[in-house]
């Protein structure tokens, strides 16, 4: 799930290879004499251009350099607010809570506990292994402190605080921090701040974009620096958490703005098909947005009805913006060749809403997060199913895979090494160190040979 922030975007380009044809929403793209498919009978968005990953480093290095100053700086130009205070503690967390509505605070509470509750059961165990004289334990050691960066923009995100921070508490993180753009007048709406203090964060930054990462990764006079960083975000986001990623942990993956693939056919209402496809087109520009189908009369009920939808939308611009760029239909001759093209595209979000989507989601093998059934919208996904939001895009659900426990969590080993192990292994640490020419390893244990009677 990604971010809205409004920044300079990327066009996506055309590969020479793929014929593509304007329909009224959507691009279409026939594959269905393609055999074997490769990313290059697909268009694909465009990878970052030098300019953008220079400015991105700027930026980092100006917190870096100048702290506090560089964030107000920085938020004045970019996002056009003064801001008047850097930091939100629980207390204004609280009074937010007892502020919203109480239908609000119920749904921050259910989604909050549905997602402890998927979080809580996958905790791993500590294990402890024993033979030849070697006992090897290992524990779960949680980070000191997480940062959660949540979008703002036009949109605000108190879900991006649940699917953030509640993983970190299960975690057993101890310090908690969110990291947010403000508002024009510098506050944060009281959601925000209302999902965190149900998420038990500690501290509210109303600071966005770049800036906001160098800071939680650096630190200021006022941000102190952070273990970790999770959460998603816009390009500039994304890009800032790459190049801090020798100094802090970067949670889960590439987590850029959003992108979702609908699977569907005429077993299922269009209007399904479209709403779910502006569903995540309408977080804003620089997503990613297909609908893929092997019936070509259900191809253009689905564009029919998503034109019809984005014409209404109280989001439209936003909408319109991810079509335009990263807006496309492809028709495919059957479902194996649809599950073919998801696992090519690794989507953010991944949608089987036909009648066999259960069938078929075990062949998926590229997705942040797989939907199956015709009700299965993102949406669920995005707010109360349990599982986190922050989600990998741009391909990188190829190797990556959502946020999670383990990104706060260090795998530590202990080694005790007792009296019996010198005999029964240390013979093979010193054919070891023998071939590797590493004399003291061997001999290391050669010293602690105990002479036999």
């Amino acid at each position: 799930m990604g971010g809205d922030e409004q920044r300079p975007k990327e066009r996506d380009t055309l590969t020479k290879q793929t014929p593509v044809r304007q329909m009224k929403a959507l691009r279409m793209v026939d594959l269905r004499g393609q055999i074997g498919l490769k990313l290059s009978d697909i268009p694909r968005p465009a990878a970052p251009a030098a300019e953008t990953v220079d400015h991105v480093r700027v930026i980092i290095d100006e917190v870096r350099s100048h702290g506090d100053a560089a964030l107000r700086s920085l938020t004045k130009r970019y996002d056009g607010v003064e801001l008047t205070s850097l930091m939100f503690d629980r207390d204004a967390m609280e009074a937010a809570y007892h502020a919203i509505d109480p239908c609000l605070a119920e749904a921050l509470n259910v989604a909050h506990r549905r997602i402890h509750e998927v979080y809580e059961a996958e905790l791993p165990t500590s294990s402890r292994v024993v033979s030849d004289g070697i006992s090897v334990i290992r524990r779960n050691v949680p980070v000191a402190s997480a940062g959660c960066y949540v979008p703002g923009g036009v949109a605000r995100y108190p879900s991006t605080v649940l699917h953030t921070a509640t993983l970190a508490s299960v975690a057993g993180v101890e310090r908690i921090v969110v990291a947010t753009p403000p508002l024009f007048d510098g506050r944060v709406d009281d959601a925000t701040l209302a999902a965190s203090f149900v998420a038990g964060v500690s501290s509210l930054y109303p600071v966005g974009g770049a800036q906001a990462i160098a800071a939680l990764a650096y630190g200021t006079e006022t941000i102190p620096s952070v273990d970790t960083i999770v959460g998603p975000g816009n390009l500039y986001v994304a890009l800032a958490k790459a190049q801090v990623a020798l100094d802090t942990g970067i949670g889960s993956s590439f987590a850029g703005p959003s992108e979702v693939l609908v699977v569907a056919d005429a077993t299922v209402d269009p209007r399904y098909a479209a709403i779910d496809l502006a569903v995540q087109a309408e977080h804003g520009p620089n997503g990613l947005a297909w609908l893929v189908t092997w019936d070509e009369d259900y191809l253009s009920k689905v564009d029919t009805a998503l034109f019809e939808y984005v014409a209404s939308a109280p989001r439209l611009d936003a909408i319109r913006s991810t079509l335009v760029n990263n807006g496309y239909a492809a028709l495919v001759a059957d479902r194996e060749q649809a599950i073919e093209l998801a696992n090519l595209i690794a989507p953010e979000h991944l949608e089987l809403l036909y009648r066999d989507g259960e069938a078929d989601a075990p062949h998926v093998r590229s997705a942040g997060v797989i939907f199956v059934g015709a009700d299965a919208t993102a949406a669920f996904g995005d707010y109360v199913a349990g599982p986190s939001h922050v989600l990998p895009t741009y391909g990188t659900a190829r190797f990556a895979s959502g946020l999670g426990l383990e990104d706060f969590l260090r795998r530590q080993h202990t080694v005790i090494v007792g009296p019996s192990a010198i005999d029964e292994l240390g013979w093979a640490v010193e054919e070891f160190a023998k071939v590797e020419g590493l004399t003291a390893h061997g001999e290391s244990v050669t010293l602690r040979r105990r002479p036999s009677c």
